[in-house]
């Protein structure tokens, strides 16, 4: 995108307690059920005090869309399909995924804590958001998890070697528990960048990194508007670029049929392509109990390990090797005390979303940014 089309860009900072207290104005109005309206507020401002806009408040304007067009549908709840034992299947049936994850992931911890270990399946719910917060509910449980997500007939990724749309941008999550210390998260898409990042960049006016766009025509691009706009049909590239793009791409593809095949839902093809603005997510789950296994050094274990990583000489100009985790509890911090950042664009469409809702300006006004 040249610089002489770059849209000029600013952005409003909200105090985290006002913005999560619209957050749950905003949906108690369209129709939500007290701790439904909590929970969604929970997880999307969580996702921005993380530092993960593309998944935070911003996804509100496209929430609302879906739920208008009975796609999203409000108060609805996990359903347990099957118990097989250290397997639960659970369907989401497309409600809130801040809701039915929740839910799921509660019972896979309870199971994990009787039997060591549980597998969750859980297919069809809509967007379950930031997938680093359910394997955080995991940690803070004590417990082990990693997770694999597809983003459900909403292809945006080239596959290593294509120049078509073929899968979603398909997250995958781990992390650790450490006593007396925050977890440690890995959380990231299988695309060189999340799509809500695209979004980010689209609604800001900036570009995307170099490496992870390419037009219809696979020629690479900087301009977020070959995802986002209207008759433009490029696609993002895997993680991994030229030489690695294998590795994102092959665990893309693992994560499409690990979520949405084994656990009963569906996954990406010509014949379940979404064509509204629903996301569909399905995860596969697996949970653990460290006490479990016979490792009465698990935690020096781990420890020393940490130590002798952040002990390596470091490149020029970097302060400190971090822990998968480090960034977004850094974020927090600067966050919880400073306010989120919102970019204009996307606070005027979620105005527009709580007006949709059903929110007069009067309600609204309170919530704005002075």
């Amino acid at each position: 995108m040249p610089e002489s089309n770059l849209a000029p860009y600013s952005e409003v900072l909200v105090d985290v307690q006002s913005l999560h207290a619209f957050v749950v104005a905003i949906w108690q109005a369209a129709g939500s059920e007290a701790r439904e309206a909590q929970l969604v507020a929970d997880h999307l401002v969580a996702a921005n005090l993380a530092g993960h806009d593309s998944h935070g408040v911003g996804m509100i304007p496209r929430y609302m869309r879906a739920c208008r067009q009975g796609e999203l549908k409000l108060n609805g709840h996990a359903e347990l399909v099957r118990d097989a034992g250290a397997v639960l299947t659970v369907e989401g049936g497309r409600a809130f995924g801040q809701v039915v994850a929740c839910e799921a992931i509660e019972r896979g911890i309870a199971r994990a804590k009787e039997l060591g270990i549980c597998a969750v399946g859980l297919r069809n719910a809509h967007h379950i958001g930031r997938i680093g917060h359910w394997a955080e509910q995991c940690a803070q449980a004590g417990l082990v998890s990693f997770h694999f997500v597809n983003v459900a007939g909403d292809p945006l990724v080239a596959p290593f070697g294509g120049i078509d749309r073929r899968f979603g941008t398909n997250p995958f999550c781990a992390a650790f528990p450490r006593p007396g210390r925050p977890p440690l998260v890995l959380d990231f898409a299988t695309s060189a960048i999340a799509a809500g990042k695209v979004r980010v960049a689209f609604n800001k006016g900036m570009e995307t990194p170099a490496g992870a766009l390419i037009g219809y025509d696979g020629t690479p691009t900087r301009d977020p508007g070959a995802l986002f706009s209207e008759g433009q049909h490029g696609a993002l590239l895997a993680f991994g670029g030229a030489v690695a793009g294998h590795k994102g791409s092959g665990l893309a593809a693992m994560c499409e049929i690990f979520a949405g095949a084994l656990t009963g839902g569906f996954t990406s093809h010509a014949e379940t392509l979404v064509t509204t603005h629903a996301i569909v997510n399905c995860m596969f789950s697996v949970i653990v109990s460290p006490e479990a296994f016979d490792a009465p050094a698990r935690d020096a274990q781990a420890d020393a390990f940490v130590d002798w990583l952040k002990a390596t000489r470091r490149d020029a100009g970097v302060d400190e090797i971090l822990l998968p985790g480090e960034r977004e509890d850094a974020t927090r911090s600067v966050r919880g005390a400073s306010g989120i950042p919102v970019d204009k664009e996307s606070w005027t469409q979620i105005v527009e979303a709580a007006r949709a809702a059903g929110m007069s300006d009067a309600a609204i006004h309170p919530f704005l940014p002075h």
